[in-house]
């Protein structure tokens, strides 16, 4: 197994009502090694988060514990809530990562490593997606598909591009390269930190690693629909840019590429049944089979390329119909509400 340098890595994590996930995280990360601490903020848990943090620290020497009761004005929940413990961080790489993913062993050694070979100074994976129900297996896939395509790997990655992308689910950072890229203190109003900072270590000269992740940390964002549709509505409009038209032409494509084909077919078929039909609608039925089967396909090597099992392809239909609702949804939260509920609070995007 691949081993960095001893106690080289800050871990550090926002854990706000986070008793379903915490333990196994701190057990997955006590595990890896160059792990120098684990820094965990409590961020206002009304569940037994701080509990079992406590019970944790006897087994685990490398945790460390915040507690915090309030935000600061001008500042978000999660970026107050990892600010506190980087002041406070040792090591000279930080991990930003969330509370629901579990570390597969040996990754942290194996990514430090790969970071300093590719001589970045930011690392970042979009995680393997634990999808057990069928809204999961339905809109988590096709979501980062089609992310997949906004923010490609090889773009993020490519110093002559001014693409920039992470995910604060595992967002890797050299220690000085968070300073002077002003650290989450110059981030401290974003909804969508991870990718403002990649931005700004962008901006600052430094060099982004983006890749895909299912090999080395695994997560399951989301436990309940409520808080699926939560989620994507508080991201989606950000990620698009905050672009009006990137939305519209995302909504347009899946409703002529991924609905339209099912709905003109079935129309066609129902044409044939009834005897109504003729060669016209045959070559029709026949057309709209050869572009589902063929998104189909295409759809299930994007996934598959993402680290998604392939059963997972067959929900597409179901996935569109959600997503171009969340597209919607989050436009309506960020351009006519103007603002997003999240983790019991309330942002305005204002």
């Amino acid at each position: 197994m691949i081993q960095s340098h001893p106690g080289r890595v800050s871990v550090i994590v926002p854990a706000p009502n986070e008793e379903a996930n915490i333990e196994r995280l701190v057990r997955s990360l006590a595990r890896q090694g160059g792990v120098r601490e684990i820094l965990i903020v409590d961020d206002q848990s009304e569940d037994r988060t701080g509990e079992i943090l406590e019970s944790l620290k006897a087994e685990t020497p490398l945790l460390r514990v915040w507690r915090i009761d309030s935000l600061p004005e001008g500042w978000l929940g999660k970026t107050y809530a990892v600010s506190v413990a980087a002041r406070e961080a040792a090591g000279d790489w930080l991990l930003f990562t969330d509370a629901d993913t579990e570390h597969l062993p040996g990754s942290l050694a194996a990514l430090v490593e790969l970071a300093e070979r590719e001589g970045a100074d930011l690392l970042s994976l979009s995680p393997g997606q634990i999808t057990p129900t069928w809204w999961e297996k339905a809109v988590i896939p096709l979501v980062y598909v089609n992310l997949g395509r906004l923010y490609r790997f090889d773009e993020v990655s490519d110093p002559r591009s001014a693409a920039a992308a992470a995910n604060g689910q595992y967002l890797l950072i050299r220690r000085e390269m968070y300073a002077r890229a002003g650290g989450h203190q110059a981030i401290r109003h974003a909804i969508l930190e991870d990718v403002e900072l990649a931005k700004r270590v962008k901006a600052a000269g430094g060099k982004l690693l983006f890749l895909p992740g299912a090999a080395w940390v695994r997560t399951r964002m989301y436990h309940t629909f409520g808080e699926m549709w939560r989620g994507w509505t508080k991201n989606l409009f950000l990620l698009y840019g905050g672009s009006l038209g990137k939305i519209f032409k995302a909504w347009i494509k899946l409703c002529t590429l991924d609905l339209l084909p099912y709905i003109l077919l079935l129309v066609f078929l129902m044409w044939l049944l009834s005897g109504r039909g003729n060669i016209a609608v045959l070559c029709g039925a026949l057309g709209c089979l050869l572009v589902v089967v063929a998104r189909h396909a295409s759809y299930l090597r994007a996934v598959s390329r993402l680290g998604f099992d392939s059963r997972v392809a067959p929900w597409r239909l179901e996935g569109a119909l959600i997503l171009g609702a969340l597209l919607i949804n989050s436009v309506i939260a960020h351009r006519v509400s103007q603002h997003v509920d999240w983790k019991g609070r309330r942002y305005s995007t204002s």
